[in-house]
């Protein structure tokens, strides 16, 4: 399939009129805001146009989202997870239909905007579990007739900002836990992909109202005011931020300024290894998809691959054939391997970061370029690119969202480990090796600074059991499983005497 009747699936989902930029989740408000488009990448036409929100619609959402805290937080936690067991229900009946607008809307290929709906579908099933074990300590007291534990609060109200990349999947790791957790969200997707957000504020609300939920736990807000007014309000204690290294800079300064917390999901420069004990036939494909999956547009791409000497010329040949082999074109034909970027300036960031490194001495073994012609009306399609590469080089060094793959060579595995952490960024890493010294020690302090390491497998395709997120620049936040719940939640430690005395601690006398 290589079309959709983009009409029927919108209507589908609930967005009949694209005019709608503030939701509170039970009802949307008509907003005065900018007027933006959405362009489809995938054939440059225009989609729907989004009336975004003004401080005054961002100033009532909160005033919302306050109110409905306070019930919100005092439902019990095994009912908070009924109702997100609920929202995955809904979204495992339209996955079809928002599968088709994530690949249409954004660009990546249809599979992979099912997979993203699928995400959803599995981070409803966690939270669910989840909202019976927010557990606590207990710890033994120096003091007689005294007990101690801790427990753990929601926070209040979350801000997520969402990037294009994830127009979906990313709102739900957070919203998801932090509503089993007792919080309420207001959302700020990204002005590319705004259909999509619209759509999912769509399928939970018929959830929401059905469980007698108070508007303002879900919330929806659109444009640019909306970010910035997240950042600096002291009424929003957490905020979420999916984005470049760039934009989470700003937040962070920003919500450290007035002791807020940030949870930042930035920037990723990720690498592969391939020792000289890698099975190159599962190598090869690994490393492809991490390359050019999503046209390079992941936080968890594969930019740069570090390759034994021993073993360099034949790995450059292979990938040389792989890349040979791609189709590239209308994300909604499965037959397509690769879709486009997401817009023109993306377009524009590909073809600067390969000018800029073809000066530093880059040396091209398969040629970029943009498409053109029938099939490639929207000027977003591009040729994915490898490039034979110095670790130290600046382009090499930074984050360019687009399917271009630097090759380099080691000598030895301490040296690839030190030219694959050697860069600000520490997301995503991955080894294929079949020796088990060589993983361990990739896996090791020694080894990778990343937040997440594989072994033979790629650096894209985290599930959501496991904390999501990375070191460095790459912000040091966690998102989705394991214990990452914990960010929505405020610690209280708490001590109960049940004597008939006051015992100090430290064994401090005060008598008077």
């Amino acid at each position: 399939m290589s079309q959709i009747n983009i009409a029927s699936v919108l209507t589908a989902l609930g967005i009949k009129e694209h005019n709608n930029g503030a939701s509170t989740g039970l009802n949307w408000t008509a907003t005065t805001g900018k007027i933006i488009e959405s362009y489809s990448p995938a054939d440059g036409k225009l989609i729907g146009k989004i009336a975004t929100a003004t401080a005054d619609d961002y100033e009532a959402t909160i005033l919302k989202a306050q109110e409905a805290y306070k019930v919100w937080r005092m439902m019990p936690a095994p009912k908070r997870g009924e109702i997100v067991r609920q929202m995955g229900d809904a979204f495992r009946v339209n996955k079809d239909n928002l599968g088709k607008l994530v690949s249409y809307e954004m660009g990546k290929s249809l599979q992979e905007g099912l997979g993203e709906v699928q995400e959803i579908i599995d981070i409803c099933d966690f939270a669910v579990g989840l909202s019976r074990q927010l557990y606590g300590l207990t710890m033994h007291s120096e003091r007689p007739l005294h007990r101690m534990y801790e427990q753990w609060h929601p926070v209040g109200i979350v801000g997520v900002i969402s990037a294009f990349n994830f127009p979906v999947a990313v709102w739900s790791w957070n919203s998801m836990l932090a509503w089993v957790c007792g919080d309420v969200c207001v959302w700020k997707p990204s002005s590319k992909t705004p259909l999509c957000a619209i759509a999912c504020q769509n399928i939970i609300a018929d959830v929401l109202r059905n469980n007698n939920v108070p508007e303002g736990v879900s919330c929806l807000l659109i444009g640019n005011p909306v970010g910035d007014l997240l950042n600096n309000d002291k009424r929003v204690p957490l905020i979420s931020c999916t984005g470049s290294t760039r934009v989470g800079r700003i937040v962070g300064e920003a919500v450290a300024k007035r002791f807020g917390r940030a949870l930042l999901e930035l920037g990723g420069n990720n690498a592969i290894i391939f020792t000289p004990n890698a099975d190159l036939n599962i190598a090869i494909v690994g490393t492809v998809f991490g390359a050019v999956g999503t046209a390079g547009q992941r936080c968890t791409t594969t930019r740069r691959l570090i390759i034994h000497e021993s073993i360099y010329d034949v790995v450059k040949q292979k990938l040389v054939a792989a890349f040979g082999q791609l189709k590239i074109g209308n994300p909604l034909d499965q037959a397509n391997h690769v879709g486009p970027l997401i817009d023109k300036d993306a377009v524009s960031g590909y073809l600067n970061a390969i000018e800029k490194v073809k000066a530093e001495g880059g040396t091209m073994v398969v040629e970029s370029g943009v498409l053109t012609g029938e099939g490639y009306e929207s000027g977003c399609y591009v040729k994915p690119a490898i490039v034979e590469a110095k670790n130290h080089y600046h382009m090499v060094q930074e984050e360019t969202f687009a399917p271009i793959l630097y090759l380099m060579k080691y000598t030895d595995l301490d040296d690839a480990i030190a030219q694959q952490n050697d860069v600000p960024q520490g997301l995503s890493s991955s080894i294929f090796t079949t020796n088990m010294r060589e993983m361990e020690l990739f896996l090791s302090q020694a080894g990778s600074d990343c937040g997440i390491a594989n072994v033979n497998i790629g650096t894209s395709g985290a599930e959501i059991g496991g904390a999501f997120g990375g070191e460095k620049e790459t912000g040091g936040g966690r998102e989705s499983g394991s214990d990452a719940w914990k960010v929505y939640m405020r610690r209280q430690t708490n001590t109960i005497n049940y004597s008939t005395t006051l015992p100090l601690a430290q064994g401090i006398k005060f008598d008077f």
